[in-house]
């Protein structure tokens, strides 16, 4: 079966204004634009298209998420709040780094729920796997207010979702630079849902993603982070996978695995000081497709680099769909002449305190 596509043109016109680095303009610092700004994902979209590889994918159409469905996450409070500053022309989702424009609240509706278009997709056999490139990212939101540029958790309403369609077990990998507080937050005390976190270890939100943060209640050791040194690259992540990752999802034998798909891990973003390439997320979605039977949807976060994201967003999607095209990264022969890919000593030590505090046997179904 072929690959699914999520996207809509509404997602570029989510609106984040002129805040350098997230940070409000104004003073000495003169308005640039937001780094979650539309043309990355926009470059992404286009690259599938010219490299031809969007003909061989299955065009899923987005719908907005309900109130219903929000509300499985999300509290009744953050949504009026969201919806009254949207239609008032615009504000913040509740950080003071998260700002949108008129009309955002709507579109952040429309990418939740092209996540669970996507989930829906793959659970009804129309798509073997989906990619959904949505925007506004998702993974940092919580239940009552929106964080580090994200309005929804467009992650954790897709596993609720699947969840009340009859799933006992979603698991979630988040490869994303920054730790995914939100989706953990979401469901840290829920054992019918797995959260895998890889991140760069302190990076944001600030003290946040600890490998002693293991889930609560009921949900503890459903909660699951690789905290990864700075300078990390395909080694270190190809050693957190499997050490921690493959062990984990395979234990817990999940029925779906969505995973929060950022790319600001890669060695050109302005947000993080990581070393993947494009053959770096190659080599880790052929590792997701080999787990949850295969039944796998990526949702689109961060990465902020317009020029290389959308090499990395090809490489999964062309993984995905199990077409090589005739596009070759500019960027990668330079790249991997750069020392730091293989996996150092200080990255095995953080992997393996990562894997010591994983309870495989806590994980499997009863």
């Amino acid at each position: 079966m072929a690959t699914g596509w999520v996207c809509h043109e509404r997602y570029f016109w989510h609106d984040t204004g002129t805040g350098p680095l997230g940070a409000p303009s104004g003073g000495h610092l003169e308005p640039l634009r937001h780094p979650d700004h539309p043309d990355t994902k926009r470059r992404f979209r286009n690259l599938v298209e010219v490299s031809g590889l969007l003909e061989r994918l299955v065009p899923l159409t987005p719908r907005p998420a309900t109130e219903a469905e929000l509300l499985r996450v999300h509290t009744p409070g953050h949504l009026a709040r969201l919806r009254e500053r949207s239609e008032a022309g615009g504000g913040d989702a509740g950080d003071g780094e998260s700002p949108f424009g008129a009309g955002s609240y709507e579109i952040a509706r429309l990418a939740a729920g092209g996540v669970v278009t996507a989930v829906d997709a793959v659970l009804d056999g129309t798509v073997a796997n989906a990619y959904a490139l949505v925007r506004p990212p998702g993974h940092h939101a919580v239940a009552d207010r929106g964080i580090g540029f994200c309005m929804l958790g467009n992650v954790a309403v897709a596993a609720a979702h699947a969840r009340a369609r009859g799933l006992a077990r979603v698991a979630v990998v988040d490869w994303d630079v920054h730790h995914g507080n939100g989706t953990q937050a979401l469901f840290e005390a829920d054992p019918s849902v797995l959260t895998i976190s890889l991140h760069q270890d302190g990076l944001f939100p600030p003290g946040s993603g600890a490998v002693t943060e293991r889930g609560t209640g009921p949900g503890e050791g459903f909660t699951v982070n690789v905290p990864l040194p700075p300078g990390s690259g395909t080694g270190a992540y190809l050693e957190a996978f499997e050490k921690v990752v493959e062990p984990a999802v395979r234990a817990f034998d999940p029925d779906l695995l969505l995973v929060a798909s950022g790319f600001d891990a890669s060695a050109y973003d302005p947000l993080a000081r990581m070393a993947l390439h494009s053959g770096s997320y190659r080599l880790l979605t052929e590792r997701v497709l080999g787990l949850a039977g295969g039944r796998v949807v990526v949702a689109h976060e961060g990465g902020y680099s317009p020029e290389y994201v959308p090499f990395c967003g090809l490489a999964v999607v062309e993984t995905l769909a199990g077409f090589r095209t005739p596009v070759v990264d500019p960027f990668l022969d330079g790249l991997l002449a750069v020392p730091g890919q293989d996996l150092a000593d200080h990255q095995r030590e953080a992997v393996a305190r990562a894997a010591a505090a994983l309870d495989v046997e806590a994980l499997r179904r009863p």
